[in-house]
C-alpha cells in the first residue's frame, strides 16, 4: 500500500464562485486576525475588519479592504489617513460592537470603548489592543465590490504579552501557542 492510499482522504467539496454564501464559507477557512479600522476628524468612525495585511517593510505599508457600500468606505475616501488596532484576546465584544450597524454615528460609537487619540487627526486607537498602526493614506485601488486602501505606517506600537483575537469559520477564537524553546528565536526555523 502506498503512502497516498494508506489513509482515505475525502474529496474536496466544490464551491461555486458565484454562490456568495458558499464562497464566503470557503474563504472563512482561512483564519485571520481581527482589527478595528478608525478615522478621526470631525466625525470619527470605526469598523471591524479582518481584511488587513502587511504589504511592505520598505516603505512600511499595510492594507485594509472595505466594502464600497460601507459607511467606512466614504470616511476613508475623505480622510488623509487611518488607524488600525489589532484586537487582542478578550476583545471580542469590541469586535462585535464595531461590526454592529446599529451603533451610534460619530463620537458616540466610542463612548463604551476605551480608546485614545492617534497622532494623525486624532483617529481613535483601541486601548488594550495587541498592536496599533497609524497610517497616512498612500494609495487607493478598486477591487470589485471592495476598495483596497494602502496606508504608509507613520507610527506603530505593540503589546508583546497580548495574544491576538482570531476569526475562523465565522467564530472568534485565540491562537494555541506553544511555549518558546530555550535558545530559539520565536518564529524562526533552526
Amino acid at each position: 500500500m502506498s503512502p497516498r492510499t494508506a489513509h482515505a482522504v475525502p474529496a474536496a467539496e466544490r464551491v461555486d464562485p458565484d454562490d456568495r454564501r458558499a464562497l464566503r464559507a470557503a474563504l472563512g477557512t482561512f483564519a485571520t486576525g481581527v482589527t478595528v479600522v478608525t478615522v478621526g476628524g470631525p466625525v470619527p468612525r470605526g469598523m471591524t475588519a479582518n481584511s488587513f495585511t502587511s504589504v511592505s517593510l520598505a516603505p512600511p505599508l499595510l492594507l485594509v479592504c472595505v466594502d464600497n457600500d460601507a459607511d467606512m468606505h466614504r470616511s476613508l475616501q475623505l480622510s488623509a489617513g487611518f488607524c488600525v488596532s489589532v484586537l487582542g484576546t478578550g476583545q471580542e465584544d469590541i469586535a462585535r460592537h464595531f461590526a454592529d450597524h446599529s451603533r451610534p454615528v460619530g463620537t458616540g460609537q466610542f463612548d463604551t470603548v476605551a480608546h485614545h487619540p492617534g497622532r494623525l487627526d486624532g483617529a481613535p486607537l483601541i486601548t488594550g489592543a495587541a498592536a496599533h498602526f497609524e497610517c497616512e493614506k498612500w494609495r487607493v485601488h478598486d477591487a470589485g465590490d471592495h476598495t483596497i486602501f494602502l496606508g504608509r505606517i507613520i507610527a506603530a506600537a505593540q503589546e508583546p504579552a497580548r495574544g491576538a483575537l482570531l476569526f475562523h469559520g465565522g467564530r472568534f477564537g485565540r491562537p494555541a501557542l506553544s511555549p518558546r524553546e530555550p535558545g530559539r528565536a520565536q518564529g524562526r526555523a533552526a
